[in-house]
């Protein structure tokens, strides 16, 4: 075996799903799941963002709202990456490969009011918990109960941050 073929023989292998959910499920389930992480990983950015240019009387308490948040959904990119990996997938590779997935809007004014931050906060997390119901739903039709497990735990956090920002933010 030449060494280029066996360079294609061993790609190819990699890309074989590793799980019995059969190729579809893990190709449709490990698509919605990278998607999702890209996401994850623009909301983090964001919520960064709001908790660096955060000002004002309630600077403290909003600052570490944001800080706690922000640590919250970084602990799931690892999480979500390495379940696409179980299932045989390949998942998000770079800056630029976020940026073509993510449907979380990117927010890059140079002012925010504190209570516009934290409602588009509240906002881009119900945004993440139906982008998550809808691949938990592929879960249970494709019969995933792990990715689905993880899920359930992971909207209770997104519905908890939005659930925090929006009392933070009321008058």
């Amino acid at each position: 075996m030449s060494a280029a073929s066996h360079t294609v023989t061993q790609s190819k292998r990699y890309l074989e799903p590793r799980s019995d959910l059969g190729a579809d499920a893990s190709r449709d389930i490990s698509g919605g799941l990278t998607a999702l992480l890209a996401d994850v990983f623009a909301l983090y950015l964001k919520t960064k963002n709001f908790h660096w240019h955060m000002s004002g009387p309630h600077f403290r308490d909003y600052h570490l709202l944001l800080d706690e948040q922000a640590a919250e959904i970084f602990a799931m990119t690892d999480l979500v990456a390495e379940r696409v990996r179980k299932l045989g997938g390949g998942t998000i590779r770079s800056i630029s490969d976020i940026a073509g997935k993510q449907r979380i809007l990117d927010n890059n004014a140079d002012y925010v009011e504190p209570g516009d931050m934290l409602a588009e906060l509240e906002d881009d997390n119900r945004q993440l918990v139906a982008a998550m119901r809808e691949v938990h739903g592929l879960c249970d039709d494709k019969g995933d109960v792990a990715s689905a497990s993880l899920l359930e735990v992971w909207i209770d956090e997104a519905e908890r941050r939005a659930w925090f920002l929006y009392e933070s933010g009321r008058h």
